[in-house]
């Protein structure tokens, strides 16, 4: 961690913090950290990228005297590549979706809190566009032919090649060519938040606040509203993406006039280019990264492209890319991956507490965090300093103690509710954490002895870290 964060959060605060927690990184570079003294808390965010951070505090500041719903900045030091935000909290709108479509369902809240999102849209787009300072956008100052073709070939290289589909690539290119062209032909007059998703969508205290729109500059108003309904995973039944879409048409109204079906025949083209972005993510991130939870993702976003292959209806012809399309969602390799995110994938760490509870890189969130620090030390003793909980001397000074098997046999007790629940629900991430002082003995030890009970007990796939360790 850069530890200008820490002097920074001093500075605003006047107060040193007695608690630094890591917070879930999303597809970016950028870390964050909850910090937190006697009687402050901020998010710290540490980011390399300048022009980047840039963006984001610009934006934050025009976007807060529009009376727009942000994070506030307490204190920045560009110098050093960090600043401090306003702590929205841990619900966001993609996490709020997730509890209520438990049932299965759409329910009438989560209708309405998506309302109430699309109600604050036009005023970010439209309203707040105004005197938006786009000299600061980046990468462009626009979602313009450069842009797009960007993205086109993002999801060519990092999607379609490493899924191996076959193409054309000079008729594909000439596609793009012409695709583009079109799509430059709609009002591109707008602030384009370019990352409009529910992650970047927060829920506190009745309110909607909004996130990471560093990514923004001008561009069509279609794109931002195909990228909140076509989130893949969020899977917004087809109905209700129909009326949430004819709803903030309805808003716009208020704002500029609107030839619905001209502005529904772009917004379909906009859904193509902004699912063929995802999915370039979700390859890079999951195919090149070989980072599972973005895998995860290309079943949502396969059914997503194919609703929109089977009632698309572009004023121009683009053969090969339609059959490229089509070989994407038909593709036995791609369907493939579906079946394998059912297998459970079980996290296993030992940490210390000292430096926090590791995250959910999942995505799911849940879990076991299991105290350690009960037990007898190791690392008290002068023989052991220098081992680890890998080390024989270690586990059988452990295994001699009475309260370590107590604890083991509790732990397994809990563990095994949640692993046959788990793997009855077809549950793909659970996360087992083992914390002690220094993350060097006791929790190495339970984090070694519960990643082989779980190989030998259940079918899943075990995924077995020493975080501390690492370190050194």
């Amino acid at each position: 961690m850069n530890e200008s964060i820490v002097s920074i959060f001093i500075k605003w605060s006047g107060e040193a913090p007695y608690k630094i927690t890591p917070l879930p990184q999303s597809g970016s570079s950028r870390k964050y950290y909850r910090i937190k003294s006697a009687n402050k808390i901020a998010i710290g965010v540490e980011n390399t990228d300048r022009k980047e951070n840039i963006a984001f505090l610009e934006f934050t500041k025009h976007f807060l005297k529009k009376g727009i719903n942000v994070p506030k900045i307490l204190h920045s030091d560009l110098d050093n590549d960090v600043y401090l935000l306003e702590d929205l909290g841990d619900v966001t709108l993609f996490s709020f979706l997730s509890d209520k479509k438990k049932t299965g369902k759409f329910p009438a809240k989560l209708k309405s809190v998506y309302k109430q999102v699309l109600d604050q849209l036009p005023e970010i787009q439209i309203k707040a566009s105004e005197g938006l300072p786009y000299v600061y956008c980046y990468p462009r100052s626009e979602f313009d032919k450069q842009s797009m073709m960007w993205d086109l070939s993002y999801f060519k290289y990092y999607f379609l090649k490493l899924a191996q589909i076959e193409f054309d690539e000079q008729a594909l290119e000439n596609d793009f060519q012409s695709f583009t062209d079109y799509l430059l032909t709609a009002d591109r007059d707008y602030f384009l938040y370019r990352d409009f998703q529910s992650r970047n969508i927060m829920l506190k205290d009745e309110n909607i606040y909004f996130i990471d729109y560093q990514g923004g500059r001008k561009g069509a108003l279609q794109y931002d509203v195909a990228s909140l309904l076509y989130d893949a995973k969020a899977a917004i039944p087809d109905d209700i993406r129909a009326e949430l879409l004819d709803y903030y048409i309805s808003n716009l109204k208020k704002y500029i006039n609107v030839d619905e079906i001209k502005f529904k025949n772009y917004y379909f083209g906009y859904v193509l280019i902004r699912i063929m972005q995802a999915m370039g993510a979700y390859g890079f991130r999951g195919f090149y990264e070989k980072k599972a939870h973005f895998l995860a993702s290309i079943p949502f976003a396969i059914k997503n492209m194919k609703g929109i292959l089977d009632s698309i209806e572009l004023p121009i012809e683009l053969p090969t890319l339609m059959s490229v399309l089509n070989k994407l969602v038909n593709s036995e390799r791609l369907q493939k991956i579906g079946k394998e995110r059912k297998k459970l994938t079980v996290s296993v760490n030992s940490f210390s507490y000292k430096r926090g509870i590791p995250i959910d890189e999942s995505g799911h969130g849940g879990g076991f965090a299991f105290d350690c620090r009960a037990l007898n030390n190791p690392g008290r003793y002068e023989q052991y300093k220098e081992l680890t909980g890998k080390d024989l001397k270690v586990i059988n000074f452990l295994e001699q103690e009475e309260d370590v098997h107590k604890f083991i046999k509790n732990v397994k007790g809990l563990v095994d509710i949640s692993l046959n629940t788990y793997l009855k629900r077809e549950f793909s991430n659970l996360m087992i954490n083992f914390g002690c002082t220094g993350g060097q003995h006791r929790s190495v030890y339970m984090a070694e002895h519960f990643a082989n009970y779980l190989k030998n007990k259940y079918n899943v796939k075990v995924v077995l870290r020493h975080r501390e360790q690492e370190m050194k």
